[in-house]
This record gives structure tokens, C-alpha cells and sequence, in this order.
């Protein structure tokens, strides 16, 4: 069997990925004091230890990948814009720019467009207002299937224009309405719950798993690592493959690591105190895979 190029994916291995490094993002400490209580952190990120987190998490990801990109600084966006995953959605067909649900991160996509623009990357379209779309609350099940969460930050509108961008390639996308939870001003994604690592194999956080959502991933056989409730909150449930069971985690989550581990995963720590947990982003917000290779088994998934 021969390997492919898709964006069709969350767990094949990273080919070309997009990321906005903390120098990029936090600046400077006087920057970080001006809006972390507005963009709703936990408490302020320290800028140093946050840089050297950073340089961590970065050795991890890019380690033997072909293409990295790297978002500029730019004066429009927050600290917010280290998560980078939210302001586009990959496909196959280019990139499609979403609509933030949160405010204060309104210029992020329109960033991603100068830099796509100066990079020659294509994109396919845009998640226009009233609409609103974040990518963190968009992941493939398979290369025919886009879960999207209807969330706070993810509103009926744009999940109707995200099907009509993909309706011409034949892509199903399976509407997942997520809890209120904590509320509007929380960070609560379908991939806070969700986080697929190979071809039917996922990190879960069942408490907080639509019934018909759970039912649909066990129908077409995935395998459900669950979280337990202790490491919810320390991101145990957001995983980042970067290849089939090659996993990046958060560290601080011994159960989750565990579980990983004995369904015959190789699990990769990086110590995210202050570019994930006080921002409310983990390993899978912080990048923006665009293309990974997968194993062709000679028909569609």
C-alpha cells in the first residue's frame, strides 16, 4: 500500500503545517498584561518560561516535517492568535477562512488570507457575518466526513455556509451540538472532547458527548480512549496527532498518558503551563495542519 497527501485528516502523519510562535503572539509582557483578563486567560502568561514552552512544543511538531509556515506578528490580533487552528479549516480544495466567534479574535482570518495570499496557498472560500465558525470546533471523521460543533463560538449560519463550501466535493458534514457548559465566555470546542489519532481510533470526554454523536463514532467502529473527569481540565482530552498514535499531549495527565500508551500509542509531553492552560489551547489549537499522508487502502474511507 502506498501513502497519499490529504486534509482530509487529524491523524495521518504532518506533511505542511502552519504555526504562530509565542514570540509572534505574546510579545512582550506589556502586551500580555493589556489583554489577558479581556481574552478571558486563567491569569497572565509568564513570557519567558511561555517562549521556552514554546521552542519545546515547537522541536516536537516540526521534528522530520517538509514544510513549516510561520503567521507573522501583526498589530490586528491578540494573544489569542497562538491558536492558530481556529481561523481556517484545511481541505483538500484550500483553505476555507473562518468567522470567529469570539470578538476579540474578529482579524485572525483576515491575517491568514495576507498570509496565504503572500504564500500561495489557496483558499476555497469564507464563513461570512452572520455566520461564525471557529476550527476548533471542525474535525474529519474520515476523508467524506467534517464533524462540526454547533457551539457558542460556532452558530447555525456557519455551519450552513461551511456545507454549501463543501456540498460540490461531496463531503458530508455531521452537525455535533455541544452543552452550554460554562457559558458563552468559555473556550469549549467540539475538540475540547474530541481528538481523533488514527484512522478509527479517538481521545474522548464522554460526560460531555451528544449521545448521537458518541453512537455515530461507535457505528463506524472507532475505538474511544475516554479521559477521566480529573484531567478534563488539564487538557487531557486535547490530543494532537502528529502521525497514526504518535501522539502530543499536555503534560500533567499520567491517566490519559496511560490509556494512550496501552492502545499502542507513543506519547510526547511538553510542559504547556503558559501557552495552553492558562489560554485555554492545547497541542491540537496551537498548529494548523494542512496536509498529511495516510496509508492508501484503495478506497474511500
Amino acid at each position: 500500500m502506498k501513502s497519499r497527501i490529504t486534509a482530509h485528516s487529524e491523524y495521518g502523519k504532518i506533511e505542511s503545517i502552519i504555526l504562530k510562535k509565542a514570540t509572534d503572539a505574546f510579545i512582550s509582557e506589556a502586551l500580555i498584561n493589556d489583554q489577558w483578563q479581556e481574552l478571558n486567560f486563567t491569569s497572565s502568561p509568564s513570557l519567558v518560561p511561555g517562549l521556552k514552552e514554546y521552542h519545546d512544543f515547537e522541536k516536537l511538531v516540526t521534528h522530520h516535517l517538509a514544510q513549516t509556515f510561520y503567521l507573522p506578528t501583526c498589530e490586528d490580533v491578540s494573544l489569542d492568535s497562538i491558536y492558530c487552528r481556529d481561523a481556517a479549516i484545511s481541505t483538500d480544495h484550500g483553505l476555507i477562512l473562518c468567522q470567529m466567534g469570539k470578538p476579540q479574535r474578529i482579524m485572525e482570518p483576515e491575517a491568514i488570507r495576507a498570509f496565504c495570499a503572500s504564500h500561495n496557498i489557496p483558499i476555497l472560500g469564507q464563513i461570512d457575518p452572520p455566520g461564525t465558525l471557529e476550527g476548533g470546533d471542525v474535525a474529519w471523521i474520515d476523508e467524506r466526513t467534517l464533524a462540526v460543533g454547533h457551539t457558542y463560538r460556532s452558530n447555525l449560519e456557519g455551519i450552513k455556509q461551511l456545507k454549501m463550501l463543501l456540498a460540490p466535493f461531496d463531503i458530508e458534514v455531521l452537525k455535533v451540538d455541544l452543552p452550554h457548559y460554562r457559558g458563552p465566555s468559555d473556550v469549549f470546542h467540539l475538540m475540547s472532547i474530541f481528538s481523533p489519532i488514527d484512522r478509527d481510533v479517538a481521545v474522548v470526554y464522554s460526560p460531555l458527548m451528544p449521545v448521537a454523536f458518541r453512537e455515530e463514532l461507535l457505528n463506524r467502529s472507532f475505538h474511544l480512549i475516554e479521559v477521566p473527569h480529573q484531567e478534563f481540565d488539564s487538557m487531557g482530552c486535547n490530543v494532537l496527532a502528529i502521525a497514526p498514535r504518535q501522539c502530543v499531549i499536555v503534560a500533567g495527565n499520567p491517566l490519559t498518558k496511560a490509556a494512550l500508551e496501552q492502545a499502542g500509542c507513543s506519547v510526547f509531553e511538553y510542559e504547556g503551563t503558559e501557552i495552553s492552560l492558562k489560554g485555554g489551547g492545547g497541542p491540537t489549537c496551537l498548529t494548523r495542519p494542512l496536509y498529511r499522508s495516510i496509508i492508501d487502502t484503495g478506497f474511500n474511507e
